[in-house]
């Protein structure tokens, strides 16, 4: 039998807890269960790995983490309050998940995974004292902390806390913000990374059928879309498992596109009636919100999987234009090897080409090269335009070649 030593150490404790969780269980117990896990896999759970914390354990509506900097475990708590506010948007007030968060650094006693004792019961405390989005934190805390940050804090005074031996200074987090530049010295919000180019997410298609039990049909066009945009050159695709987590929401074009980090968003629906399929799909701008492209697509409904290939390569095809377009007319201030290739690509894939088309896009291409030597996108479409004007010539010399030595075509 293995036996473990428990030791003592230091540590900066996070408590959080969900804001009124029984009564939301009550409400909605399935809802409020999947948008709990959501928030703590998509937000709290990065948080905490960002700034070199580790959950301890996790309880039915809460969650206990540890960090051996207490700025790192304030700076985590702030930036988890921050898109707490933003995230349930869609709910009424009523519905929205909100978290408590309480901060303590104290010693502790460690034991295997888990760790004991006042340092964490008094973060679990404070945690009961903070208000709904609201982080309090201990004396200790704020004395390690009011030289790092400039964010105002409140003095809550002394407090008796249930089974703490003495009373505890407390401070809270001031709910109401304080002046702009304050805020930035505190919790730095740091700028979106730009969205990468030709980056795009699929949401999940809309069912429009009577039959609800159609909805797997939507979900696989979605899925198949995602998995053929993924196999495009440089495109970068969100997964389906976060695109899933938009279904049934309003679509904010922007939003989304902050949130997933994205230029461009795909969205549509499916209807089935009478042995016969539509989907209707369209290409957004998630910067401007701007439509780019859309398109209606009919089908039968006697082989669906053949049926679904079939569409589902058509978008994507479609799309892989229209991106590179939209992309080769996107205002840049500063060109790179990349703008070159996707105005040569754009030109090259164009709906009209033409002599003059191509010989334009072979002077995009040679400059990307020119520029970027070791970008195999600008010498792959580089070979590509120059070796189409001579395809012609080739079929027809070798097919002619097959007929005089009286060999089939095919």
């Amino acid at each position: 039998m293995t036996t473990t030593t428990a030791t003592r150490r230091l540590a900066a404790i996070l408590a959080a807890d969900v804001v009124g969780y029984s009564r939301l269980m009550g409400a909605d117990e399935e809802g409020t269960h999947k948008r709990l896990k959501a928030h703590l896999v998509e937000l709290v759970e990065p948080k905490i790995r960002e700034h070199h914390g580790r959950i301890i354990k996790t309880t039915g509506d809460g969650m206990l983490a540890e960090f051996t900097s207490v700025v790192d475990a304030v700076r985590c708590a702030g930036e988890i309050q921050r898109p707490m506010a933003y995230r349930d948007r869609d709910l009424a007030e009523e519905r929205r998940l909100r978290f408590r968060i309480g901060i303590n650094l104290g010693d502790v006693i460690a034991d295997g995974d888990d760790i004991y004792g006042d340092g964490v019961n008094i973060a679990a405390r404070l945690e009961g004292l903070a208000a709904p989005s609201g982080i309090c934190v201990s004396g200790t805390v704020h004395d390690h902390i009011r030289d790092r940050f400039s964010y105002a804090f409140a003095d809550m005074g002394e407090q008796t806390l249930k089974n703490i031996a003495r009373p505890v200074r407390v401070y809270a987090l001031r709910t109401e913000p304080p002046p702009a530049a304050t805020v930035a010295r505190a919790f730095p919000i740091p700028e979106p990374a730009a969205a990468r180019r030709l980056s795009i997410v699929v949401l999940p298609f809309t069912n429009l059928s009577s039959d609800p039990e159609q909805q797997y049909f939507a979900d696989g066009i979605t899925e198949d879309l995602t998995t053929d945009l993924s196999r495009l050159s440089s495109m970068l695709v969100i997964s389906h498992n976060t695109a899933v987590t938009y279904r049934n929401k309003p679509v904010d074009t922007k939003l989304i596109g902050r949130e997933l980090g994205v230029r461009y968003l795909l969205e549509g629906n499916v209807r089935r009636s009478s042995g016969r399929v539509r989907i209707n799909a369209q290409l957004i701008d998630a910067e401007t919100d701007a439509h780019l492209w859309a398109e209606r697509f009919d089908g039968d409904t006697s082989d669906l999987f053949a049926l679904q290939d079939e569409i589902t390569s058509q978008i994507a095809f479609a799309l892989n234009i229209e991106l590179t377009v939209a992309e080769a007319s996107r205002p840049t201030e500063r060109t790179d090897a990349m703008d070159y290739v996707f105005r040569g690509r754009a030109l090259f894939q164009g709906r009209s080409p033409s002599r003059n088309s191509y010989a334009e896009a072979i002077r995009l291409l040679d400059r990307a090269s020119a520029l970027d030597p070791q970008s195999a996108e600008a010498q792959t479409w580089l070979a590509g335009v120059l070796v189409n004007p001579v395809l012609p010539l080739f079929e027809a010399t070798y097919f002619a070649g097959l007929r005089k030595a009286g060999m089939p075509e095919e």
